[in-house]
């Protein structure tokens, strides 16, 4: 049993970013700092996380870029950071109501992104071949 299962929480899977259109190099709208969105992601069911059920579904972050991600988060007040009187100490983050008002813009850059994915891919492949051959 994870520590997820004992709180009631659901654990995070690990391919939460399995949609290309909003998780990949193709992103065309970044909200706050570059990893902002899947931070968001991870955390809109509304329930609290720990920073390493966040690592599961963000293997590919490393650890300091993650805290640094959420550190910022936090300062623009997108998510709020309880520390809970423990030992060892344990740490959680949720959004904030600013935070979860982010997610119907972030939603519609995702459907846009899904809608527009090829001629992105196109433009840069064109790009990238007039920019070689000069």
């Amino acid at each position: 049993m994870t520590e997820s299962d004992i709180r009631g929480a659901s654990p995070l899977p690990s391919d939460l970013f399995h949609d290309p259109a909003c998780s990949g190099s193709a992103r065309p709208v970044v909200i706050g700092g570059k990893w902002t969105a899947v931070v968001l992601r991870c955390l809109e069911d509304g329930r609290s996380r720990r920073f390493t059920e966040l690592r599961v579904p963000l293997h590919w972050i490393t650890p300091k870029v993650l805290t640094e991600t959420l550190r910022a988060m936090e300062r623009d007040g997108f998510v709020s950071r309880t520390v809970h009187d423990e030992h060892p100490p344990r740490v959680e983050y949720a959004l904030t109501g600013l935070g979860r008002s982010l997610l119907d813009p972030l939603d519609a850059a995702c459907s846009w992104a899904r809608a527009h994915g090829n001629a992105i891919t196109e433009a840069r492949d064109s790009y990238d071949t007039a920019a070689d051959a000069s």
